[in-house]
């Protein structure tokens, strides 16, 4: 997943799930996302550890929320992150971003991205947006999110998840938090 000022999302969603799954053994895990409170818990979190933004820099963003993605009962190990503004009648998402050993073909877990997503949704509908959530994409993966995650495409590069498509995310990923 890659984004820079002005270009757009890169990430695929490359399995929605009701959490996450090992790609070698085919377990799945609960997971918990947490609010980032401080710079200590990024200390993994390099690029020289195959990170690809700098979060602690984002984390250094007034307006803006980090949160980590990690398996439930095993917060140390960080499984994915997100930014997240929240506007007057949406989130907006800043960066996604999957761990690096949560990528590619040799990826130990499928459905970070989707979890994360999920959870913007239902940060959304939490804070009175109806589960409203925007983000501008790559070009080139605007079908990908249509048809992965429902999102609507705007105009130019910007995508939105609407309240149906949200309802289905956040049931999906979090079924017993009504």
């Amino acid at each position: 997943m890659k984004q820079r000022q002005g270009i757009g999302f890169e990430f695929e969603i490359d399995k929605l799930t009701n959490s996450i799954h090992n790609m070698i053994t085919g377990d799945s895990f609960t997971t918990e996302v947490i609010l980032v409170n401080s710079i200590s818990e990024l200390k993994v979190v390099l690029k020289k550890n195959g990170w690809q933004f700098n979060w602690k820099n984002e984390l250094k963003q007034p307006q803006r929320e980090v949160y980590k993605l990690s398996i439930t009962n095993n917060q140390n190990i960080i499984q994915g992150l997100i930014s997240l503004e929240v506007k007057s009648d949406h989130v907006y998402m800043h960066l996604i971003e999957s761990a690096p050993f949560n990528k590619g073909k040799e990826k130990v877990y499928a459905g970070v991205p989707g979890n994360l997503v999920a959870f913007a949704c239902k940060l959304s509908f939490q804070r009175g947006h109806d589960g409203n959530v925007s983000f501008v994409a790559k070009s080139q993966l605007i079908k990908h999110y249509e048809e992965s995650l429902e999102a609507a495409h705007i105009g130019g590069r910007i995508m939105i998840i609407g309240r149906i498509a949200a309802l289905k995310l956040t049931n999906k990923y979090f079924p017993n938090e009504k």
